[in-house]
């Protein structure tokens, strides 16, 4: 009796720790959360990052041009099971459906997302840079040529 006891506390404890590593997964994009922008010459660059639940964080891109919206992007970060992805869905691309790109790295101050299916860009990275400053990377082949983008961003909220 005592022997089978102590198995199942060794057998819960273990699934708890299972489960605590699963849950924390997205808790290692946290500094995303908040509004950062980049006015360019070009425009105004913002994105904003809100927590829905332990597993989902919301996100909206804009890049405005005087009174014009230029480019408007819903972004999804989504933890399933020990997995994290980042979906996007682009106003006006890929018929206003969902991209997927799985995270391949785990590194505290760099997310990095990919889907080599993806026409452009096949690479999405954020990296933090200081508390108020990350550097948002898309890159990829594009026209049969290595191509990619780099924005700073400073947070704002």
């Amino acid at each position: 009796m005592k022997k089978s006891i102590l198995i199942l506390i060794i057998a819960l404890t273990f699934t708890s720790c299972l489960k605590s590593k699963e849950a924390s997964k997205i808790v290692v994009a946290d500094w995303l959360l908040g509004k950062w922008e980049n006015n360019l010459a070009e425009g105004n660059l913002s994105e904003t990052w809100t927590k829905v639940s332990d597993s989902i964080f919301n996100g909206e891109s804009y890049f405005i041009k005087g009174k014009d919206t230029l480019h408007f992007e819903k972004m999804q970060l989504k933890q399933k099971g020990a997995a994290l992805f980042y979906i996007s869905t682009i106003k006006g691309q890929n018929n206003d459906e969902p991209i997927t790109f799985s995270q391949n790295d785990t590194i505290e101050k760099q997310l990095i997302f990919e889907n080599r299916k993806n026409d452009f860009p096949q690479k999405i990275s954020y990296s933090k840079i200081t508390n108020d400053s990350v550097v948002i990377e898309i890159s990829g082949i594009q026209q049969g040529k290595p191509s990619s983008a780099k924005y700073s961003m400073k947070k704002t909220k």
